[in-house]
């Protein structure tokens, strides 16, 4: 598929992660010349130093992975990642919140979006669809899309499932054209990476990002 690795952002958000596996993260982004790199928010300030003038893009996670943090420590989160150097900002959504009926998820999500454009980044909002229904998902991409995010995120991978196509067809369908979609979890291989853009992803988050931009490379797709 053609371009294929501006959709990649590699990531290794592995709780085991050491400074060695980032500095090697970093240096394989830049050889396949993926769009970016995620890596967990203590990581930062050293990756951000390893991508030097790069256009590589920085991404960090806020509020991860079960995003039932209170709002203030999210938005302190995002300080401290946006001081350290972050491009961009994968928070993840308080579904225990959501789940009980209550507004503030967008509140929350409002004030995150307000903070991160203040300082001119990128916000992406983890709705964790494996623990959501399919009307759920709807309702959570127009409340995201009101609330001023940049991109919808499917999953944190921490959950019983990642990925899947008809979310992400569903979310396409449920958001505006200026809303993005990053397909995250469980996405391994070139028919998986490929299958999520046919469905309407603009971005594709895993830590298989060189393999598949590689596969991509040595095929005709």
């Amino acid at each position: 598929m053609k371009n294929l690795h501006r959709y990649i952002e590699h990531t290794n958000l592995n709780p085991t992660i050491t400074g060695a596996e980032v500095d090697q993260l970093v240096m394989e982004a830049k050889e396949v010349d993926c769009i970016g790199v995620c890596v967990p928010p203590f990581w930062v300030k050293r990756a951000r130093r390893e991508i030097g003038d790069s256009a590589l893009q920085l991404v960090t996670v806020i509020g991860f992975p079960l995003g039932y943090n209170m709002t203030e420590v999210k938005l302190e989160e995002m300080e401290l990642a946006i001081r350290d150097g972050a491009d961009e900002l994968d928070l993840v959504l308080n579904v225990s919140a959501f789940k009980d009926g209550m507004n503030w998820p967008k509140i929350e999500i409002a004030k995150c979006s307000k903070l991160a454009h203040e300082y001119y980044k990128i916000i992406k909002v983890i709705i964790e669809t494996a623990h959501l229904n399919p009307e759920e998902i709807k309702q959570l991409c127009a409340l995201c899309a009101d609330a001023g995010v940049d991109f919808v995120k499917t999953s944190t991978g921490f959950a019983s499932a990642g990925a899947q196509a008809n979310d992400i067809r569903l979310m396409r369908g449920s958001l505006p054209s200026n809303v993005g979609i990053k397909a995250s979890g469980g996405i391994k291989t070139l028919e998986q990476a490929i299958e999520m853009i046919m469905a309407g992803a603009d971005r594709i988050g895993t830590s298989s990002g060189v393999r598949i931009i590689k596969q991509s490379n040595d095929t005709s797709l």
